[in-house]
């Protein structure tokens, strides 16, 4: 599954504010809020979601990546948000350091298939350490989408 199929465009921030996990995970929550993809009431519920699933183990996968990732019952299809933290933050990674680019993903309750597919895609991407360095570099949200756009075509990170 392609990133571009799933990252909503409004929802992608080249410059997070928050400093620690919880308020990452709010600042993504919120941007798909601002986005149009849950109403006000349901942002906590989800927040509470993905936080929830980070206690089971932390979604920071190293090398400066995580994928913090919950299924609810607010959406009716796969949704993603991209965010860079050019400072770094603490998220409990696998290898202690600190996660600079994260993607979000929330699913569906009833199509587990997409999220599993969604979260496999979205490692193979994060794999690329050309294409996770070039994330790091951006300093807008357009160049985040063109650099996944561009990934998902099979061209490149330079």
């Amino acid at each position: 599954m392609r990133m571009s199929e799933f990252v909503i465009r409004e929802a992608i921030s080249a410059n997070l504010t928050a400093a620690q996990k919880e308020g990452v995970v709010r600042e993504m929550v919120e941007n798909l809020r601002l986005a149009g993809y849950f109403k006000g009431n349901e942002s906590d519920d989800v927040v509470k979601a993905i936080l929830k699933r980070e206690l089971l183990s932390s979604t920071g996968i190293g090398d400066g990546v995580a994928i913090p990732h919950a299924k609810h019952a607010s959406v009716d299809r796969l949704v993603g948000a991209v965010a860079i933290a050019p400072g770094g933050i603490p998220f409990d990674s696998v290898d202690g350091g600190s996660v600079h680019v994260l993607v979000m993903l929330i699913s569906p309750l009833e199509r587990p298939s997409d999220h599993l597919r969604a979260l496999e895609g979205v490692s193979r991407c994060l794999k690329d350490k050309a294409f996770v360095k070039s994330l790091r570099e951006t300093t807008s949200p357009q160049q985040i989408w063109d650099l996944i756009c561009n990934h998902d075509r099979g061209t490149p990170a330079v």
